[in-house]
């Protein structure tokens, strides 16, 4: 490494590592081989997933199609400042990525088989299509890459299909949770409903050029398969795009896995794969086996007639969707309501509220990793009238505190039992504070708002907004990576019940909220 370095320099290092991906500080011609690709402008005949994915010509196939809209520039934190100081060319790769990169495609229907559910699987529990490999206690990977590992199994027809809209999609992503769940939420005799979500991000950049990591919160979507995978009645895989903000975006501005990383967060607006239509058969045979000519002597082509699905059972949409969530995110056993629902709820229920605020992401210089990047899909993020977002995309304190204190079991008993849970992003609050029509909703937003401190702000309030605990993250974080002798704020000692120092200060800081609130809500 260090006679490579005097040879190379740091930078040149950088590229040199990013291509030996087997790390023996050789690079063999396969690895040689995407500078290839990029100076001559040339591409393989056949990628590996399309070598395991050779249709077979007496098979149905079906067409997949891509609509794609490009993330708005305006609705990234840093063009409020007119990306001041962010270079043009570390923003190259998503400036250019304006279409998607194959409009259309064709797979087999064999090639959804890794959607079958297990045998026996029931409707509504939900199952690893592509298992998360990472924890909090397994940390994350590299920042430092810019090709993805060669899917295996199960992973390849999820990374062809992502490959439609960019050639570099990581199916699995550098933090937990990763990979793909999925659920049954129709049964029927033939066919099966299975509704799907996928955490998977892309890699915008290529070398010389420094990372640029491209995370949307979530895909989701649903595919109608006949119970032996030959036969493909619907298709769909998308990015909601019903929240302000849905993805989240990192880039490094070194060249090592410690230089400093940028982190914005923005909209895309469309981001979708659709199936066209039904599959169908690829060649058609009558009786005896012979090939039947797929057009009628008019030219036109053989209109197929699809039997009707009888569903025995079915989940709603809306009951599936926080299955597959709680099962990436156990902290979601607690329900989370909208913002100005939660206040609602805690008035018809007497109760007191806990609240997550995240705000505008920024870099941290010198660590490779975000401090706290924003929640980039509100659905990852996680508030219980104590006001917190934690949020994927952060190595700090949002994803700290979901995968340890939010998933203890007697903090999600507690939540349940005494608080009414909600969060949000502060662009939304400061959209509540600025709407002249709704007065009551506009005097919540700016008590909190009065509270809130970057990058993530835990609050606890009374039904009518006011708040009467709330604690940083960061300080958080901060007492309790403390010896117990060494903190002097006797509200967030450690108490021995807890094993984790975490977990011991979240329940302090709850009790301390109940304890302060309590004597304010109505008998």
């Amino acid at each position: 490494q260090e006679s490579a370095r005097k040879a190379l320099g740091t930078e040149g290092l950088f590229l040199f590592s990013s291509l030996d991906t087997d790390g023996d500080m050789y690079i063999s011609p396969e690895e040689f081989k995407p500078i290839v690709e990029k100076l001559t402008g040339s591409t393989p005949a056949a990628s590996y997933e399309e070598e395991e994915l050779t249709p077979d010509p007496t098979e149905e196939t079906l067409t997949i199609e891509a609509r794609f809209q490009p993330l708005l520039p305006e609705t990234m934190t840093k063009s409020k400042d007119g990306f001041l100081g962010v270079s043009r060319l570390a923003l190259s790769g998503l400036r250019s990525w304006t279409a998607a990169a194959s409009p259309s495609a064709v797979f087999a229907a064999r090639h959804f088989q890794p959607f079958l559910p297990p045998r026996g699987q029931e409707l509504g529990e939900p199952w690893w299509i592509v298992p998360s490999e990472l924890s909090v206690f397994t940390g994350y990977l590299s920042n430092n890459r810019f090709y993805p590992p060669p899917p295996k199994g199960k992973e390849v027809i999820i990374h062809r299909l992502l490959s439609m809209f960019h050639p570099r999609p990581f199916v699995k992503t550098r933090f937990a949770p990763q990979g793909a769940v999925a659920c049954l939420t129709a049964i029927s005799d033939s066919y099966y409903t299975v509704m799907f979500r996928i955490h998977a991000e892309f890699q915008l950049s290529e070398p010389p050029d420094f990372p640029f990591w491209f995370s949307p919160g979530q895909f989701t979507g649903h595919i109608i398969l006949s119970k032996d995978a030959t036969h493909v009645r619907d298709f769909r895989l998308f990015v909601p795009n019903h929240r302000s903000l849905n993805v989240d975006m990192e880039w490094l501005y070194g060249a090592s896995e410690s230089s400093s990383m940028e982190v914005d967060i923005g909209y895309i607006p469309q981001m979708e794969l659709e199936a066209a239509g039904p599959s169908v058969p690829s060649v058609i045979l009558d009786e005896d086996g012979n090939v039947i000519d797929s057009r009628l002597p008019s030219g036109e082509p053989l209109q197929f007639v699809f039997e009707e699905i009888r569903w025995q059972q079915e989940l709603s949409w809306e009951e599936a969707a926080h299955r597959l969530e709680v099962a990436m995110y156990p902290f979601k056993k607690v329900t989370y309501l909208p913002f100005t629902e939660a206040f609602d709820r805690a008035k018809a229920e007497n109760k007191l509220q806990t609240f997550w605020a995240p705000g505008v992401p920024r870099g941290r210089p010198g660590t490779g990793s975000p401090q706290c990047s924003a929640e980039a899909d509100v659905e990852r993020v996680s508030t219980s009238m104590v006001s917190v977002v934690p949020g994927k995309g952060q190595t700090g304190s949002g994803r700290t505190l979901r995968e340890t204190v939010l998933e203890s079991s007697p903090i999600l008993a507690l939540l349940n039992e005494s608080f009414i849970s909600t969060w949000s992003l502060v662009k939304e609050l400061e959209d509540l504070r600025s709407n002249q029509e709704n007065p009551s909703h506009r005097q919540l937003a700016g008590l909190h708002l009065e509270k809130y401190s970057f990058p993530v702000e835990m609050m606890i309030c009374l039904p009518n907004g006011t708040v009467v605990h709330h604690i940083n993250a960061n300080y958080f974080l901060d007492i309790t990576s403390m010896k117990p002798e060494d903190v002097e704020n006797n509200v967030f000692s450690f108490s021995s019940t807890f094993e984790d120092p975490s977990t011991a200060t979240y329940m302090q800081f709850l009790k301390e909220g109940l304890r302060r609130g309590l004597p304010h809500l109505h008998p």
